[in-house]
């Protein structure tokens, strides 16, 4: 099964789109970005999510970089 929240590769311009199931939730510069973007969803704990990978797939580049490679 899919991870339900995507973290694609970092843009040329860095950041990177977070989706959340298939919805583009923004672009993040951090993880603290992708922390707010999960709360707005409803997951008010997501910091304890972004290393599990049946939760999030890092796409492209290393997790919890954000600038252009």
């Amino acid at each position: 099964m899919a991870a339900p929240i995507v973290i694609h590769r970092p843009s040329p311009t860095g950041g990177r789109r977070v989706t959340i199931q298939g919805q583009i939730a923004g672009l993040a510069c951090s993880d603290a970005d992708v922390v707010e973007f999960l709360r707005r969803v409803g997951l008010p704990d997501a910091d304890d999510l972004l290393d599990q990978a049946d939760w999030v797939e890092w796409r492209g580049g290393r997790a919890h970089e954000y600038q252009a490679a």
